[in-house]
């Protein structure tokens, strides 16, 4: 990486970090209540120091270690979710990470990004789950977020390092084959994609094992499809 590749990018950086706690209605543990933090964080191979998943089946992990929501995509889903929109502030889908203007239009899979002293690299969409419906209280939030491709994104920590709020967040390498989330989101919830398309975003080495899984166990599906 040379500083002739280094991208800025303005937006102020607020990190977000939570413990577990019981989710409404029925009380199920969950990791999605976060809380802004007002002083540096060590962001470490499986994330945030101090910060919880509850289901570490499908949460957390090295290839989910941050996870970024666009500031920007709150505003559609205040427009389609009038009744909790006061409830619609950073952090409250359980993100790590806000900064504005990125979003799943300008970010790629295998983008690296500077966060503070760490640095951190894009590995793939987030898939909304449930809990977001229980934690906002509404039907078909969770839908409408995977309808529209309002993920957000998974990071991988390729160095460790301190990161706080207001601190440095700028792309310094972008990827070359230039997926894009929103593109890898888009062709994934085509009705039937192309096979050979799926298994050739399968073949990025920056995607998550967990998508290059995915990807190709869809792409054989669909050539057995008459």
């Amino acid at each position: 990486m040379s500083e002739a590749s280094f991208e800025t990018q303005p937006g102020t950086v607020t990190l977000f970090a939570g413990s577990v706690r019981p989710l409404p209605p029925n009380n199920r543990p969950s990791g999605i209540f976060k809380t802004a933090l007002n002083q540096p964080a060590w962001v470490g191979m499986n994330g945030l120091a101090g910060d919880e998943q509850a289901d570490l089946r499908v949460h957390g992990g090295p290839e989910k270690a941050l996870h970024q929501y666009p500031a920007g995509n709150y505003a559609a889903l205040a427009n389609a979710f009038s009744d909790v929109i006061d409830d619609l502030v950073p952090g409250s889908l359980g993100e790590n990470l806000s900064v504005a203007g990125w979003d799943e239009t300008n970010v790629c899979i295998g983008d690296i990004f500077q966060l503070g002293d760490a640095v951190i690299q894009v590995s793939q969409p987030r898939t909304p789950c449930w809990k977001i419906d229980s934690r906002f209280g509404v039907e078909g939030m969770t839908q409408y977020i995977y309808d529209h491709g309002l993920t957000g994104w998974y990071f991988r920590v390729l160095k460790e390092g301190l990161a706080g709020p207001g601190g440095e967040f700028r792309r310094i390498e972008k990827d070359s084959r230039e997926m894009t989330v929103e593109r890898l989101l888009t062709i994934w919830r085509e009705h039937r994609p192309d096979p050979e398309m799926l298994e050739s975003i399968a073949a990025m080495p920056t995607l998550s094992p967990n998508w290059v899984k995915k990807l190709k166990d869809r792409a054989q599906q669909l050539r057995r499809l008459p």
